[in-house]
């Protein structure tokens, strides 16, 4: 009988699930907003997976949980930080020395892998929404757009405008300010694009190259091609950037039973 291996990533906004085979190839993925049950959210999300996949829950062979609701998991296994998962997601997907900017949610975080996969350093930001994904929300909020339109919008700009508040309520107020002044809103949102990068380089050095994960990298391609144009470096992004942390989750599920199958032969 076939085997499978799953890694939860139950993050503050939205929770990645991914289940892989014994190859490590993915054969479902679910993403869904984490709502009030961080437990009931990830055992919908894998009930979903295992249906669509046609598997039993009995060939699951280990689960992994990770993020800020990795303990609140019934099924888990076992729990990892979500910094080691990401970091270990994005090596299986891109096996060289890297630098990882993920944009979450709720905080970034700039995480330096070696060449041999080994976590060197990580950085995060947790005092100020202002460069995450919420931040993007509140914004589209407020212009009544969404994050795909803004996105659009940012790309087809000449220039853009600065919007240098750290605030996300005064970067919001800012943005109105511009609007009101005449300025363009392609330029105003491309403005608002940089602003993430320019959080992100301020957390720690990002060097080449850059593995850029996260929802709002999903949602907001347009970041590829700022971090390429203000960074001066190459950014690699994922097939899905908002599930490599679930990913790095399920590879350590394969791990895992891979080293207890070993211990117990």
């Amino acid at each position: 009988m076939s085997r499978y291996f799953c890694g939860i990533d139950i993050g503050s906004s939205y929770t990645k699930v991914v289940v892989v085979d014994e190859n490590r190839s993915i054969v479902g993925h679910e993403v869904r907003k984490t709502g009030i049950s961080f437990d009931q959210v990830a055992l919908d999300a894998l009930d979903e997976i295992l249906a669509q996949a046609k598997i039993d829950r009995a060939s699951i062979g280990r689960v992994v949980s990770t993020g800020v609701g990795r303990h609140n998991c019934s099924i888990r296994d076992v729990a990892r930080p979500e910094i080691t998962a990401l970091a270990k997601g994005s090596f299986y997907l891109f096996p060289r020395a890297i630098t990882i900017v993920d944009i979450g949610g709720q905080d970034n975080k700039v995480i330096k892998v070696g060449a041999d996969g080994r976590q060197l350093s990580f950085k995060m930001n947790r005092k100020c929404a202002a460069g995450t994904g919420s931040f993007l929300e509140e914004v589209a909020h407020k212009l009544d757009l969404t994050i795909a339109q803004m996105n659009q919008q940012a790309a087809n700009a000449e220039r853009s405008i600065n919007v240098g508040s750290f605030c996300t309520v005064f970067a919001a107020t800012e943005i109105v300010h511009h609007i009101r002044n005449g300025e363009k809103l392609d330029q105003i949102l491309l403005g608002v694009f940089e602003s993430i990068y320019k959080r992100a380089s301020e957390m720690d050095t990002i060097t080449d190259p850059v593995v850029l994960t996260g929802g709002a990298v999903a949602h907001a391609p347009v970041l590829k091609d700022i971090f390429q144009k203000r960074g001066n470096i190459s950014v690699l992004t994922p097939p899905e950037p908002q599930l490599v942390c679930a990913m790095g989750a399920a590879i350590f599920a394969y791990e895992g039973s891979q080293a207890q199958s070993e211990e117990d032969q």
